[in-house]
């Protein structure tokens, strides 16, 4: 049997540090995203599955990190800059692209207005994907264009009905779902739902009482930059 040839040591230390310097240069040209949702699993679910989803090769180009956080409104924009400087002093760069993910819920008319203010007056800017009032209305608007208030209370049952006759009279919606991205991606239509936020956005215009603008979501703007860039 012929014997393997010994590869000297000092090769492979070179081969070893030509490796761990070739994992740092694609680290340090991947543009980083941080996504910091007022949910803990609902809006992280969403965007975990989205992101896996994303074309081979997307997430070695770029690194895409989700966090929840049970805040909301001002909180949550504290909370994300807060991360964001963790992020920043442990990768020793700067996160390239931040975007906060809230909604109205039941929180004041100005926490909600003024969270939504400071995201744009930052600078940089911080993307803000608000929903008014949460976030399955963003689920809706892949079925239909809803142009009146929804109650959050109405959610559940709208989003019940728009799946039961795909998947079964049996099924019920759970708000800390793992699975909506991809039923509604069976199921619903991504661009029907970006047209459908694009048409309320029309609605409402430059106007800034964001609180009585319902409904109305920016999902899609954070969606539509993600979708972008895929090549």
């Amino acid at each position: 049997m012929a014997r393997k040839a010994k590869i000297p040591n000092e090769i492979k230390k070179r081969f070893i540090r030509e490796s761990q310097k070739r994992e740092r240069d694609i680290r340090t040209k991947r543009t980083y995203y941080l996504i910091v949702c007022e949910g803990e699993k609902t809006e992280p679910n969403y965007f975990e599955s989205l992101k896996q989803d994303l074309p081979k090769g997307i997430l070695t180009t770029y690194q895409i990190d989700i966090k929840g956080t049970g805040r909301n409104t001002q909180s949550l924009i504290d909370e994300a800059l807060r991360i964001k400087a963790k992020y920043e002093d442990n990768y020793n760069r700067p996160i390239d692209k931040l975007w906060t993910v809230f909604d109205k819920d039941s929180f004041s008319a100005k926490d909600f207005n003024d969270a939504i203010l400071r995201c744009k007056n930052a600078k940089p800017e911080i993307g803000c994907a608000w929903s008014n009032e949460a976030f399955e209305l963003w689920y809706l608007l892949h079925f239909h264009y809803y142009n009146s208030p929804v109650s959050r209370r109405d959610y559940q049952r709208l989003i019940e009905e728009n799946l039961q006759p795909h998947i079964g009279k049996g099924y019920r919606y759970k708000k800390n779902s793992e699975e909506m991205y991809f039923l509604l991606k069976q199921y619903g239509s991504l661009e029907n739902a970006i047209r459908n936020a694009k048409k309320l956005e029309e609605i409402y215009g430059d106007g800034e009482d964001f609180a009585n603008q319902n409904p109305r979501t920016t999902i899609w703007m954070l969606i539509q930059e993600l979708r972008l860039l895929c090549p």
